[in-house]
């Protein structure tokens, strides 16, 4: 690429964890790998080992690295600070295009573009990735926050949907955008399409992602519950959290005698741990086009998810196997499941549509078209 068509791009977040930064450095590595210099910030009090190790990879072969800034998870003053380091760090970058993730990556990157701490140049786009669109729209906190999403619009260049569905309950709760909105859904790559056989030891159900309620973590340890009642039935519950909901997911296995039969294992990457488990449930509450589920899909892993966001737009025709994130439901799901003896034939097809509908090269194409459409204009 030439150096009059390379761009200086800059991806802000605030948790480098979870499918919102598999995302974004997806996005990144492959923008550097096209010749654009590519760099990251972030926060620097959250993550693990697994965490820290994987932004030190990416700070290797990004041109720009990857900057890491104490910002907050709760909403309040130390906001204010956090956003002055994150302008500070922008306006030496002085970059191109700024591309922000998460609600904290959407408040920081779009005022420090209204209150002039960019170039007034810089393009600025915002991936949601549920974030705030979460929160009913009733709420007190949804009031706010929708409110000011459509403030924040103001000095937006374009909104990168992940999901169909994410789009239309942005329409729904913040308005109609007034700026370039478009829906581009999260890809992986085609080395995560070899499918992955379960190893002979390997427990009967996986639950994978950020322990939070969210994620419906609570409702898998019930539903382990009532099947150890039943049969012993085993699981690995892989990932990480706030220290709080940790804690309080390993005192309900505690309490209900499960410490044998449901093991807890740090944050991995997924097709490191897709052979420790004959099978995967994701009984989340709500998700945008989350990444365990194209991830499971690639590897062939048989599969049980909630209907909630846009896991649907990844089943296309086999979506009448998604069910509601009830308690009861996935209990029976999970011994049906154990009953066909970890077998589905939506399993096959589920590959076979993600194979060719969700790719990371599609994925990072159609964002750089969005950008360049946003700069010409």
């Amino acid at each position: 690429m030439s150096k009059q068509s390379s761009l200086t791009i800059i991806h802000l977040v605030r948790a480098p964890i979870g499918g919102i930064f598999r995302h974004l450095a997806d996005l990144a590595t492959a923008q550097a790998g096209q010749g654009h210099q590519v760099g990251i910030i972030c926060d620097s009090l959250t993550g693990g080992p697994f965490e820290d190790d994987y932004v030190e990879r990416l700070r290797a072969i990004l041109p720009l690295g990857v900057t890491r800034l104490e910002m907050p998870r709760a909403v309040g003053l130390a906001d204010i600070a956090a956003m002055r380091r994150v302008s500070k760090v922008l306006k030496t970058q002085n970059p191109d295009v700024l591309h922000c993730h998460g609600s904290k990556g959407g408040v920081y990157g779009r005022l420090a573009k209204g209150l002039r701490q960019l170039n007034r140049k810089t393009a600025v786009f915002y991936a949601p990735h549920g974030g705030s669109l979460h929160y009913p729209p009733k709420s007190k906190e949804g009031r706010i926050y929708f409110t000011i999403e459509r403030f924040l619009e103001r000095w937006t260049s374009g909104l990168a949907h992940v999901s169909e569905y994410e789009q239309r309950t942005y329409v729904q709760k913040v308005g109609m955008p007034k700026t370039k909105a478009c829906v581009i859904h999260n890809g992986i790559g085609e080395q995560e399409l070899t499918p992955i056989e379960p190893n002979a030891d390997a427990k009967d159900f996986l639950f994978i992602g950020m322990l939070r309620d969210l994620k419906g973590v609570d409702l898998f340890i019930n539903a382990m519950k009532i099947l150890n009642e039943r049969s012993p039935t085993s699981a690995w519950i892989v990932g990480d959290g706030a220290e709080e909901d940790k804690v309080r997911y390993r005192q309900m296995v505690a309490k209900f005698g499960l410490e044998d039969t449901v093991q807890f294992y740090p944050a991995t990457p997924a097709r490191e741990v897709f052979s420790m488990a004959k099978s995967i449930v994701v009984p989340s509450r709500a998700e945008s086009l989350p990444y365990i589920v194209l991830e499971a899909a690639g590897a062939k892993l048989p599969m049980i998810c909630t209907n909630v966001g846009g896991i649907s737009e990844i089943y296309g025709e086999q979506s009448d196997v998604l069910i509601t994130p009830n308690l009861d439901v996935i209990t029976k799901a999970m011994q049906d499941m154990k009953s066909a003896s970890f077998q589905t034939p939506v399993t096959t097809r589920l590959h076979e549509n993600v194979s060719a509908n969700f790719s990371i090269k599609v994925m990072e194409e159609r964002v750089m078209k969005l950008y360049q459409e946003a700069l010409a204009g």
